[in-house]
């Protein structure tokens, strides 16, 4: 904790004296989310998916614990297993479709929350270690999805697996007996489901445990805020809680109610059909699509159709991968002072040619495997990199930013004019 005025967590039951002294578990709550955490006083609602990609996990976690036991994964009976979930399991399609689309929605919150710190500079100095834990942490995300989305061993479920590993088999020397470790065998079966299942129900506890230091790594420097600008003193900050412990709810209650719509009432919109069919090796899908969260990256793997030193079906792996990992290095790519893009008005501009270029990314992911899309897919794919590796750097040392508020308070409250400091004369 960075902030000498900050309220001191003084117990005053004695019991609560006694814990504290031998297992200080209140005062950590207390310091970490209680009235002992100060936080910049103009935090707006995009600062609420942070703690709603916290609940999507904790949902994911107690449901997926209730569907494991359950759950058989054995490629005979594990689309049996799901459908008896469905069916017989007193509120299993509950359950099942809770897991289904709090998925999506976990992806959803997180996507927002990323895009949040792009566009606030929350990746800048001295919070880069948030960053790139956040990174391993949408990593670490996107394997889980994977293995979840084999596990129901419908159609679509089989031919991802296929597929996404079988882009490992275009690593040279090695690719092929890598693809044979990840899957077991030559092919997606028993082995396959066992070592999916196992890894599906382990790394959501890996997530938590570094959504943890991810936390502890924010308490450190302390919230970033709209303005980008470092707190001033106790005047801009106030207690998280009661303040944003009651603005957090208001978003966690909107963030359910979503939920159970879908649940209720679409519980299979983000799905696909051909999922409904148990997997058969000798039937492929006419349209081969991962689920819909992954679909700018299935893009970007897609858009290399030409061989050039190595083959293309390589260069689209390491275009995927390299997608990612160029945001490891985003804390030293744009070189800005200025963190917040409300005071950058060309990395505003670009910054939401970005966005449209992601989506589109998404859009193409979906599409079939044929013209015009892998052109578009191409385009697409060179700008997202030319975005950070070109525009970024570019921008960072050619952009005048505009002029920042004094403080948290005055970009609040308005100037002071009884106490304002006069301006120079150019």
């Amino acid at each position: 904790m960075s902030f000498p005025w900050a309220e001191q967590y003084t117990p005053k039951n004695p019991f609560m004296k006694w814990m504290d002294e031998r297992l200080p578990i209140p005062r950590l709550v207390y310091n970490s989310v209680g009235a002992g955490y100060p936080v910049p006083r103009n935090l707006n609602y995009f600062w609420n998916f942070g703690v709603l990609a916290g609940l999507a996990l904790m949902i994911q976690i107690v449901t997926g614990i209730v569907l494991a036991m359950h759950y058989t994964p054995e490629a005979g009976m594990a689309f049996a297993s799901v459908e008896h979930i469905m069916r017989d399991v007193n509120s299993g399609w509950l359950l099942r479709y809770l897991h289904f689309n709090g998925a999506s929605f976990f992806f959803i919150v997180v996507y927002i929350h990323i895009f949040r710190g792009l566009y606030f500079g929350s990746y800048k100095a001295p919070r880069e270690m948030v960053w790139l834990l956040g990174v391993v942490i949408l990593l670490l995300m996107m394997a889980t999805a994977f293995m979840g989305y084999v596990l129901p061993w419908g159609q679509m479920s089989y031919w991802a697996a296929q597929v996404i590993t079988g882009l490992f088999a275009a690593i040279p020397l090695v690719g092929e007996s890598l693809q044979q470790w990840l899957l077991g065998g030559f092919a997606p079966d028993n082995a396959t489901l066992n070592r999916f299942f196992s890894l599906h129900y382990l790394l959501p506890f890996v997530i938590l445990g570094c959504i943890i230091l991810h936390i502890w790594a924010l308490h450190l420097p302390g919230s970033n805020n709209p303005t980008g600008i470092d707190v001033k003193g106790p005047q801009d900050t106030i207690p998280f809680h009661p303040y944003y412990t009651a603005k957090d709810g208001f978003g966690a209650g909107v963030f359910l109610i979503a939920l159970a719509i879908v649940v209720f009432f679409a519980p299979n919109f983000l799905g696909h059909a051909d999922n409904y069919i148990e997997a058969n090796p000798l039937s492929t899908p006419a349209h081969i699509v991962p689920e819909w969260y992954f679909w700018p990256f299935y893009a970007i793997l897609r858009a290399f159709t030409v061989d050039f030193i190595l083959e293309a079906k390589l260069w689209g792996v390491i275009a995927m991968f390299a997608s990612i990992i160029v945001l490891f290095f985003l804390p030293w790519l744009d070189r800005s002072p200025v963190r917040s893009g409300t005071f950058r008005p060309k990395f505003k501009i670009w910054f939401w040619v970005l966005v449209v270029d992601i989506i589109a990314l998404a859009y193409l992911g979906g599409a079939p495997a044929e013209e015009p899309y892998v052109m578009f897919s191409q385009i697409a794919t060179i700008y997202y990199f030319a975005h950070f590796l070109i525009i970024l750097p570019l921008i960072s040392r050619t952009e005048r930013p505009l002029p920042l508020p004094n403080s948290i308070t005055e970009a609040v409250l308005g100037k002071d004019k009884t106490t304002a400091q006069p301006v120079a004369a150019e």
